[in-house]
């Protein structure tokens, strides 16, 4: 798939990593972008920088509203699964309730895969098109310090090695990204790692679109990590549960 002309959606497209992919998209000539966020207010903000850009209201936890998005965005290409929730501190342990890890789960995983059964109809209408999926370094490697938001990250990159062959036979192509550290208002307490850039992980996403690229590692971070995660698995994963014992996460 080609991005030029593609019509795209991305979610948690106002700030972050999100407006980074809508920046790429412009850049690489999609002729419509429509630019989702829980309020219409931040949507139509960001939407306001391009005439080829359209703010939608859309919480990918809400069941109605995605089902309206899909019953709006019906000339959709491309599918772009930014939206992502973390807090910071609580631990699978530590949180005081379920809230935390019900709101990861919901965001991060259900949200998605939410999103993909609304559109899946529709991208096999217009011919096929792609599925991108923002996901984690912590979702390929256990992150306890990172509480709901790991295990939500593992979960959805199992939900896309699932759905990828069922898309596949619409026509439909799935890309996992695993992120590492990057420059976003959610990695703000992430010090010690130099951060790639928004449109770095937007620029990733699209060669992994244009060259069918089923999972993506997009920064350096994420590269390290991999290789890591290959070499010596064992002392990876009690680097990253040494997290427990620093506050700010440093390893």
């Amino acid at each position: 798939m080609k991005v030029e002309n593609c019509v795209a959606l991305v979610t948690g497209g106002n700030r972050g990593i999100g407006e980074g992919f809508v920046q790429e998209l412009l850049a690489h000539g999609a002729s419509k972008v429509y630019v989702a966020a829980r309020r219409m207010a931040d949507a139509e903000t960001a939407a306001s920088a391009d005439d080829r850009l359209v703010p939608i209201e859309l919480d990918v936890t809400s069941p109605e509203q995605v089902a309206a998005a899909a019953g709006q965005c019906t000339d959709l290409t491309l599918l772009v699964n930014n939206a992502g929730a973390f807090n910071l501190g609580n631990t699978l342990l530590t949180a005081e309730d379920e809230a935390d890890i019900r709101q990861t789960t919901e965001v991060n995983y259900l949200g998605p895969v939410r999103m993909i059964r609304a559109f899946a109809p529709v991208l096999k209408a217009n011919g096929g098109g792609a599925v991108v999926n923002v996901l984690s370094a912590g979702g390929i490697v256990p992150v306890p310090s990172m509480g709901g938001y790991s295990p939500s990250k593992f979960a959805m990159r199992a939900a896309g090695d699932c759905l990828r062959p069922e898309l596949a036979l619409q026509g439909t192509t799935l890309h996992s990204l695993i992120v590492g550290s990057v420059d976003t208002r959610m990695a703000a307490h992430v010090t010690w790692v130099e951060k790639s850039t928004p449109r770095d992980i937007g620029k990733a996403g699209i060669v992994a679109v244009e060259h069918n690229i089923e999972e993506h590692d997009t920064d350096p971070h994420a590269v390290s990590v991999r290789a890591f995660l290959a070499r010596d698995p064992a002392t990876l994963k009690a680097s990253m549960a040494a997290g427990l014992r620093n506050p700010d996460g440093r390893r």
